[in-house]
């Protein structure tokens, strides 16, 4: 029974919403809102994201120290790959102002008692598993171009990814390749994780309103992604310091796009699975 509901959340059948066709300016007002909700109590924001920077900074050290360097850069870029659950507590606050609750930062991690949390773990893990196998094939790609030439410092890495053919060929197929999981991630979660804080439709049911949503919005979703890409490396070139402000903001403009795809609770449809 805890496999079903999983899957198809409270109800007998998994729950479709309907899913709305929307504009580039769906996605700029999404982004303002998300920076209001953000203004409106910034320090309990900081304060509860400083958690990101600081788990970057350790990153960037492990690996320094570990002699780990080649997974540096696909260790940062990975937030971008966990940042939907990471900011779920986010959605939370947005819909408590938004229905004029108090939104004091500890209800950030009223979440945990959602009668979906099976399917927002669910949900979870899959992001989770994208973000090993993005290290594993970053890795292997790192590995079958260099071979056991492994530099033990930062200058020493640079050099050998900047001054070397098999540098460059590293810089273009990991972008690639870091492409191809962003959209993975972005088709798999854009709306799943607000969806499932306000209706526990199940983890199935709210990854495949995401795909539409992505499917039926091609141009706004993919400049929501560049945005989100964009925003990342602007806080990861500040030290990780600019995270603690770039990542609420997200969070906060994630529930507002997820307001404007998907349909209000009256317009859901209830289909049975095929």
């Amino acid at each position: 029974m805890a496999n079903f509901h999983v899957i198809a959340g409270a109800s007998r059948s998994p729950v479709y919403p309907e899913v709305r066709r929307i504009g580039v300016s769906d996605v700029v007002t999404a982004l303002r809102q998300g920076f209001n909700d953000f203004w409106e109590k910034p320090s309990h924001y900081v304060f509860l994201c400083l958690i990101y920077p600081i788990a970057g900074l350790v990153i960037a050290r492990w690996t320094s120290g570990a002699h780990m360097l080649p997974l540096l850069y696909p260790l940062m870029s990975g937030f971008a790959l966990l940042g939907p659950l990471a900011a779920i507590g986010l959605y939370e606050i947005s819909r408590r102002r938004e229905q004029g609750l108090d939104t004091s930062w500890r209800h950030a991690f009223d979440v945990v008692r959602s009668p979906a949390i099976p399917s927002i773990i669910a949900a979870g893990a899959l992001l989770f598993a994208i973000f090993i196998a993005w290290l594993l094939t970053a890795q292997a790609l790192y590995e079958n171009l260099f071979g056991t030439m492994r530099a033990d410092t930062i200058s020493g890495f640079l050099q050998q990814v900047f001054t070397t053919e098999q540098g460059l060929r590293l810089i273009i197929w990991g972008h690639l390749l870091g492409l191809a999981f962003a959209v993975m991630v972005l088709c798999t979660s854009v709306v799943t994780f607000p969806l499932l804080i306000e209706h526990d439709v199940g983890a199935f049911a709210a990854i495949m309103t995401s795909v539409k949503a992505v499917l039926l919005n091609p141009i706004p979703m993919a400049l929501w992604g560049m945005i989100v890409m964009t925003l990342l490396a602007l806080g990861f070139i500040t030290l990780f310091a600019g995270l603690a402000i770039v990542i609420p903001v997200l969070g906060h403009a994630t529930w507002h796009l997820y307001r404007r795809v998907v349909e209000p609770e009256v317009s859901m449809r209830v289909n049975a699975a095929r």
